[in-house]
């Protein structure tokens, strides 16, 4: 991966690139690759320098994808951005199944490991071990988190050494919608996912009564698979606010001893179902993190678990990767029906799907969404695509498997906790305050210095595999046995903090009326 005609200033990802990527922060005046062609003015590590000329209008290439098209003649040693590559088709000449003799070799031959977990009775295995409140409605949003913030601060959960909080569940849905179609089914998948969540000892569905989300309806759908662990009332029936509240907490205080009495006991590591997610990504998140935690998800495979790759707007320009790696003929129609249906969305909305890097991932050196997608893709390793779900549907294959979500973090680990993720790792470069309930996040840095700028966020370091040339896979055995650890028990740095109640966000799909 290291450069050698650029020395160590610079990275060349592949010998078909025309660019390569700065490691380290380059002062203006200076001649990185020393091609006669000093900077104009100073980048941070993760932007790209043009190796070569690139003609005007010719495809500029890194990791040896096309990743935008020169919008002018650029010089060698030129700075490669925003200012001089454009958005540009991308290759569709789709090889399905090509690579996946290939992939089906990168799974490792892993010995059985287990964890400390909670063995629910349905077989299922949680990380954690929440007394969930869930609204229906956004009129019951109220009630449900004045509730839960009167029993957290009155001090009874000293008393269940084993639960480990009580969570809101609130959003801004559930009436003033359809009663069926994409938009109904998406919200009633993601309530029941979380009510009925592995890391939920028990739930308590809130309404106000008269809301198209009804709870009846959702048992009718789902059957009983989980509601033997849930509860309902609605405050039209129950007296409304102050004695909703006061019915909201007598409940919970009647179910927490059989919560609590739930023990960790040792479990296998084939039962974890593990979201992959970024953000605040920048020009090191593809080379550093992200593919540190690719090594680590093939090691997950392994041992029989699950890894969520999502965010379908950005794996935009590098589906390829997946699709000459999917199990079957299934998989890769539903991902290219996915890709046109969110072609056609961003479209109709006024949109495009290179609205997306951010300004942040931008300042941090990714110029389109297909250089993003590039590096985003690394984040599920090297194994088969061996199955498709819809948002917020229940994961039940194991290995690298696909979650259609938005790219919006919120939004896309909210889906995949509803489909039975345990646990959310989540690669950041430019910095990140996310947190998830009752999954916990595990966050990575992609760069030694956010490591060193936010280290109560953090939990591990990454940055060193370009700062301290630490192996790939000596990285991704730190990361497994860091999401290990934290499945045990261990607390994350976004729970030290107290995040994730307001980051359940289910995805709007459909009018609002």
């Amino acid at each position: 991966m290291h450069a050698d005609r650029p020395g160590s200033a610079a990275l060349i990802l592949h010998a078909a690139d025309n660019v390569c990527i700065l490691r380290e922060r380059v002062a203006g005046g200076v001649d990185p690759l020393g091609l006669g062609r000093p900077l104009p003015q100073s980048l941070s590590a993760g932007h790209k320098i043009a190796l070569r000329p690139i003609p005007e209008g010719a495809s500029i290439l890194k990791f040896g994808q096309i990743i935008g098209a020169a919008k002018m003649d650029i010089a060698a040693g030129e700075h490669v951005h925003t200012h001089n590559c454009a958005f540009s088709a991308h290759d569709r000449a789709y090889a399905i199944g090509e690579d996946l003799a290939r992939a089906k070799a990168a799974v490792p031959h892993e010995a059985p490991r287990h964890f400390a977990g909670y063995l629910r009775s349905d077989g299922r295995i949680g990380t954690r071990n929440f007394v969930a409140l869930c609204a229906t409605v956004n009129c019951s949003a109220t009630v449900i988190r004045r509730a839960a913030f009167e029993l957290e601060t009155s001090g009874v959960l000293a008393d269940y050494p084993n639960v480990d909080g009580i969570v809101a569940f609130a959003h801004g849905s559930g009436c003033g919608m359809a009663s069926e179609g994409r938009g109904f089914e998406i919200l009633q998948r993601v309530l029941w996912g979380h009510a009925t969540h592995p890391n939920v000892g028990a739930a308590v569905f809130v309404g106000l009564g008269c809301e198209v989300m009804q709870i009846a309806r959702m048992k009718a759908a789902f059957g009983a698979v989980g509601a033997n662990h849930f509860h309902g009332l609605t405050i039209q029936d129950t007296g409304g606010t102050r004695q909703t509240i006061a019915a909201i907490k007598a409940k919970v205080l009647e179910i927490l001893p059989a919560v609590n009495a739930v023990r960790r006991e040792p479990v296998p590591v084939s039962g974890l179902k593990v979201a992959l997610q970024c953000g605040g990504s920048d020009g090191l998140s593809g080379i550093t993190a992200n593919p540190a935690l690719g090594v680590a998800c093939d090691r997950l495979v392994g041992l029989g678990a699950t890894v969520i790759l999502s965010e379908t707007p950005e794996i935009y320009g590098a589906e390829q990767l997946l699709l000459r790696r999917t199990a079957n003929q299934v998989v890769a129609d539903r991902l290219i029906e996915c890709l046109g249906w969110w072609e056609r969305y961003t479209a109709m909305n006024g949109g495009s799907m290179d609205n997306n890097p951010s300004p942040g991932n931008k300042a941090g050196g990714l110029t389109t969404i297909l250089e993003k997608s590039l590096g985003a893709v690394a984040k599920g390793g090297s194994t088969p695509l061996t199955a498709f779900y819809d948002y917020a549907e229940q994961v039940t294959a194991p290995g690298l498997v696909f979650m259609d979500t938005p790219g919006y973090d919120p939004v896309s680990a909210t889906g995949q906790i509803a489909g039975g993720a345990q646990i959310v790792v989540f690669t950041t470069g430019r910095g990140s305050a996310f947190g998830s309930k009752p999954a916990p996040t595990v966050k990575l840095a992609t760069n030694d210095a956010l490591f060193a700028s936010m280290p109560e966020d953090m939990d591990l370091n990454c940055g060193d595999v370009l700062s301290e040339s630490v192996p790939l896979t000596d990285k991704g055995q730190q990361i497994l046995e860091l999401l290990i650890a934290i499945a045990s028990g261990e607390q994350s740095k976004s729970e030290a903090l107290g995040l994730g109640d307001n980051e359940f966000v289910p995805w709007q799909v459909g009018a609002v009326m």
